[in-house]
């Protein structure tokens, strides 16, 4: 395969394959699109409901309100810099190798663990259909298809990709409409509750609020996928640009606003919006006929759209990496324009975390799940801390790089970090996310001082 530029930030300009830009504007557009509905969003969003009560949609707005900041920085350097190695790239072009070394390899630890999460969830769905089958089995099967397909060529990624994110959007669309005929009472067999259901708004008062914005938080995961999948793209610079300027219509209309019609539909209190979810608890209550078993395949889609996105992600932060010379070369062997030996790498620790769920249930597991429970906060904080750090470089050195720009800048930055900052405190308050909060932060310190010693020993050679 002919040599083409490539997109990592030093030390990457190397003779030889590069990754190839299998992906159209099609594809990017809808991964965009699609990518921020997630299995949380329609699964563990109830457990919010249930302890925010209907001041859920402030929670998410808030929450909103900041991945969206961290969106608009994000592609601000993606934008000015493409790489598939996203954030980490920009880290170690900010503050040094051993922070892109930290934020890369403690985001490909969570990506891969949450393959095989995202594995877990799809197979219980499907032996609920298919009663007396093993739950490895389907995991398997899922890891094997998208395994292949992601070693195969990244077109064939994006094909997955956009028809899983279409089947999303149309879901997640047709439920908005539904909600909204429904209260507006010209729903044929509903009645409007009008605004009987949000009489109770904060019902466990500003603890409910806060339990509430951490869930909300974590539900945002997955929107990096974008800026990882943009270096691979025909037109990385247009493809960033496009998808970090719609990011915030997608995110108040698919999260804020189909929180909105949940509350307002469904009593906050209902069993059903945590036992069942509350998208199908409010297709329930609207009497929609086989309500549940559509959501389960929509479920099913997000969580093998998860699943599909994560392999690809994760190979590329992992081959980013050691084409920066931060990870064992083999990482880095590229076939086809793919990154195959990473992708075989990543999908085998997914289905290492698989079997810890049922050989290591109490110890070993839950022990993996807290040490990337506040993994996404520490990579949105490397982010922050790199746009400050770039910005003011970019505008001396290349200002026409500055294709997407943060808004109102070095505010918006310094108020993003401050949330970031109060969401650490509130977990460190809560027993549960504490525990999560040391181990995340044992991990990152871990990996930071591995990366200062191999940046040292490289400074040496």
């Amino acid at each position: 395969m002919p040599s083409t530029t490539t997109t990592e930030t030093p030390p990457q300009h190397q003779d030889g394959p590069s990754l190839s830009h299998g992906l159209k504007q099609r594809h990017l557009s809808m991964i965009a699109l699609g990518g921020v509905i997630g299995a949380g969003l329609f699964v563990g969003s109830g457990a919010g409901i249930a302890a925010a009560g209907p001041s859920i949609v402030i929670a998410y707005t808030l929450s909103g309100l900041l991945v969206m900041l961290v969106m608009r920085m994000l592609g601000e350097m993606s934008a000015a810099y493409p790489s598939s190695g996203s954030f980490s790239a920009h880290a170690e072009r900010a503050i040094g190798p051993w922070a892109g070394f930290a934020a890369g390899w403690s985001f490909w630890v969570l990506l891969c663990t949450a393959v095989g999460l995202e594995g877990i969830g799809a197979a219980k769905i499907v032996q609920g259909w298919v009663p007396g089958t093993p739950q490895w089995m389907w995991v398997a099967l899922f890891m094997v298809v998208f395994c292949g397909a992601n070693l195969a060529a990244v077109k064939n990624f994006g094909e997955f990709e956009f028809w899983f994110a279409a089947l999303k959007v149309g879901a997640i669309s047709l439920f908005l409409v539904l909600g909204v005929l429904a209260l507006a009472g010209v729903l044929p067999g509903t009645h409007s509750p009008g605004t009987s259901n949000l009489s109770d708004f904060m019902p466990h008062g500003t603890q409910g609020l806060l339990v509430g914005l951490l869930a909300s938080v974590f539900a945002y995961g997955g929107l990096e996928t974008v800026t990882i999948a943009a270096a691979e793209s025909e037109n990385p610079v247009r493809g960033v640009a496009s998808a970090v300027r719609t990011a915030m219509w997608r995110i108040a209309l698919f999260y804020i606003g189909s929180m909105a019609v949940v509350v307002a539909l469904v009593p906050w209190n209902s069993k059903e919006v945590v036992e069942k979810g509350p998208y199908v608890a409010t297709l329930d209550h609207l009497g929609i006929p086989g309500a549940g078993q559509l959501m389960n395949v929509v479920v099913l889609a997000a969580l093998l759209s998860a699943m599909n996105a994560n392999i690809y992600g994760s190979s590329r932060i992992a081959y980013s990496l050691v084409e920066r010379g931060q990870g064992p070369k083999v990482l880095a062997k590229l076939s086809g324009g793919v990154p195959r030996v990473a992708v075989l790498t990543s999908c085998f620790f997914g289905f290492v975390c698989v079997l810890l769920s049922y050989w290591r249930p109490d110890d070993v597991f839950p022990w993996l799940l807290n040490m990337i429970g506040a993994v996404i906060l520490v990579v949105w904080i490397f982010i922050a801390v790199s746009q400050l750090l770039l910005r003011r470089r970019i505008e001396r050195e290349a200002p026409e790089k500055l294709v997407v720009r943060m808004w109102a800048f070095p505010w918006l930055t310094w108020v993003a970090l401050a949330g970031m900052a109060a969401i650490f405190v509130l977990m460190a308050r809560e027993a549960d996310t504490r525990v999560q909060l040391c181990s995340t932060g044992g991990m990152t310190l871990v990996l930071a001082a591995v990366g200062f010693l191999w940046q040292r020993a490289r400074a040496k050679r």
